[in-house]
């Protein structure tokens, strides 16, 4: 027997089973059936035989409530009464109440209807009250319910091993449930839940094979399957399969350096390998292609290249590779990614990059901790991880970048991955390399008319002395990619501006010299999902021209700063801000401005802005929290969402 959901053609079928299973004050009308197939909150399921041309044989429909499964009714068609024909359809209802966590089933059954009573008492249903004229007068209905045992972990269920025989999985004690591939293909329970990772084992993934529609299948979902039917279709190519890997090259080279003969083959069961010496290797070529059990063929020639990738079929395994598999599997699901809700259940996983050397973060600890209590509050698992966990991206639903960013280190090559693989990122990589480089900001802000300082961009092998005549000094010298007021310097005339540029085209190709506007402080606009998200205005450090003066020793001095509710920022500052950041993107963005003589300029738009505990927090305490990881949340559910072409 297999169970689908009702569609329209079935509305002959449905209307039969009412008049055959039901009293008549007990029926639904066809259009009533009509107008229930398409309801968001009902359910109707259609329950076949597996013949070569199925029969529709028993029918359930289920009410959809906030914490409650109700079955409306069931019923069976008189020939296949007392063979567990109703057992399958009100099991099938309780594991869908299991897997969609609601915390009971509840119905109603005729109060003179003993025998019936009686069966659902027998299946662990509690009868709770009588509801008078409940299908009309003098006709009452007992209600029941059905009470799902908390489980001390939902985790299990999430990782989801697809096999065509189960019975060849012979492991034991594996964070996993072990299903057909027709089971997963046809049962409703596996159609609407985009947070089940899908390990697909079966046998073959050739085109229109059971494993590619699983893989197919698992995407159109919105579920992360192992592999992606996009690397199934990888695997056909060798020129994708060379471009893929183009990045590894020297990676390759210095695993297979000692190497000797013009051959060499891989075997890579979960990203390990029983091979000695090539766990870094293989652990990256899983994470490129994302296979649970595959095999890279390489041959020499001058340099060593893979000449082929092939799945690994479990029935073929020897029985020596099978305890390899198995020790294999078992470490692979012990990993904390699948063991941390032991004991809750967590709707969404969020990694936050750190770094815990770092002087100067963009985020204290204490915000740090903050960040993670309003993750928690979500039922959002939050995990703080450093630049040795590159090889986990893949293992989360967002990225959160709370390290000083640069377009030429481990955090954009963390948020580009991240990104690649269909994570939820801030910061995103487009952000990164448009914020980093201030030469494209001043070509975008010009284009677009956002009034900013007199900016001069200087080219080295362009660059003439006379360029630096008739100019008002003081002037502002910036490398394109200065940071934290690192890389920034004022010049008071030609001769210090000379001897600033010829040290910074040591360092770039390209430098900006920018008008040098006086105010007390800058007015710094935090901006998210482009809405303000805090506002503060930081004072210049004492005796310096800049808000960070460093003294010459690495040491950070900073000025005040005052944060103030947004209501009370001028709109004209807002409203420039705004402009700007939407120029950049949607992320998380701090707006540098500053407002002189009624005139607001923008000096920079920066990613990663800092979120500190007791300054930009100062307005909206915890909430600021909140709001960050409520656009993490709310990206997430609409990526799972949509179906993106680059998903298959």
């Amino acid at each position: 027997m297999k169970i689908r959901l009702a569609l329209k053609t079935d509305l002959v079928f449905l209307q039969e089973m009412e008049e055959v299973s039901f009293e008549i004050f007990q029926r639904s009308s066809k259009e009533s059936i009509s107008k229930s197939i398409k309801s968001e909150f009902q359910e109707f399921y259609i329950l076949e035989t597996e013949d070569d041309i199925p029969q529709s044989i028993g029918v359930l429909v289920l009410f959809k409530y906030k914490k409650a499964l109700r079955i409306y009714s069931i019923s069976v068609l008189p020939a296949y009464q007392h063979k567990g024909t109703g057992n399958y359809l009100l099991n099938h209802a309780i594991e869908l109440a299991k897997q969609q966590n609601y915390e009971r089933v509840i119905l109603e059954v005729y109060t003179e209807n003993t025998k019936l009573i009686d069966w659902y008492k027998a299946r662990g249903f509690k009868p709770l009250h009588v509801i008078e004229d409940y299908y009309e007068k003098g006709k009452n209905a007992l209600k029941m319910e059905f009470m799902l045992p908390k489980k001390e972990s939902e985790n299990k269920y999430r990782n989801i091993i697809v096999i065509n025989l189960p019975q060849k999985w012979t492991f034991h004690n594996i964070n996993a449930k072990v299903i057909t591939a027709k089971e997963y293909i046809n049962n409703p329970i596996y159609h609407s839940n985009s947070d089940y990772r899908i390990f697909n084992l079966c046998s073959s993934y050739k085109y229109q094979t059971y494993g590619y529609y699983v893989s197919l299948l698992a995407s159109a979902r919105g579920q992360h399957a192992f592999p992606s039917i996009t690397t199934i279709r990888d695997f056909r190519s060798l020129d994708i399969i060379r471009s893929v890997t183009n990045e590894i090259e020297e990676l390759i080279a210095t695993s297979l350096k000692k190497i000797k003969g013009e051959s060499f083959t891989l075997h890579i069961y979960f990203g390990q390998t029983a091979t000695r010496g090539f766990d870094k290797l293989a652990k990256k070529l899983h994470q490129l292609f994302e296979t649970p059990f595959f095999k890279v063929h390489f041959i020499k020639h001058e340099v060593w290249l893979i000449k082929s990738i092939k799945v690994l079929n479990l029935n073929k395994f020897s029985e020596e590779e099978f305890v390899d598999v198995n020790e294999f599997t078992k470490k692979y699901f012990e990993k904390k990614i699948f063991k941390k809700s032991l004991s809750k259940t967590y709707k969404y996983d969020i990694a936050i990059l750190v770094d815990p050397k770092e002087k100067t973060p963009p985020s204290c600890p204490k915000a740090l901790q903050k960040f993670k209590m309003a993750a928690n509050k979500r039922d959002v698992y939050l995990e703080f991880i450093t630049k040795s966990d590159f090889d986990r991206i893949n293992e989360f639903d967002g990225l959160f970048i709370r390290e000083t960013t640069s377009v030429i280190d481990h955090t954009y090559e963390f948020s580009r991955m991240a990104y690649s693989e269909g994570l939820v990122v801030i910061d995103d990589p487009w952000s990164i390399l448009k914020c980093s480089n201030k030469i494209f900001q001043n070509e975008t802000f010009k284009k677009n008319k956002v009034l900013t300082p007199q900016t001069t961009v200087l080219t080295k092998n362009f660059f003439s002395n006379s360029e630096l005549d008739n100019l008002n000094y003081p002037m502002v010298i910036k490398q394109p990619d200065s940071a934290f007021s690192i890389g920034v310097i004022k010049v008071e005339n030609k001769e210090e501006a000379l001897l600033a540029l010829n040290d910074l085209f040591k360092k770039s190709d390209m430098v900006i010299l920018q008008e040098y506007l006086y105010s007390d402080f800058d007015w710094r606009v935090g901006v998210i999902d482009n809405e303000p998200l805090f506002a503060c205005k930081y004072y210049m450090s004492k005796g310096h021209w800049q808000i960070y003066n460093w003294d010459g020793k690495g040491e950070e001095i900073e000025g005040d700063h005052d944060t103030m509710p947004i209501s009370e920022v001028p709109k004209i500052v807002l409203d420039t801000a705004l402009k700007a950041t939407a120029l950049i993107g949607d992320g998380l963005y701090g707006v540098d401005l500053k407002m002189v003589d009624g005139k607001v300029y923008v000096i920079e738009v920066n990613d990663n802005p800092n979120i500190d505990d007791g300054v930009e927090d100062m307005v909206l305490g915890d909430a600021i929290y909140d709001k960050i990881i409520d656009v993490f949340c709310n990206r997430i559910e609409n990526y799972k969402n949509f179906s993106k072409l680059i998903s298959i």
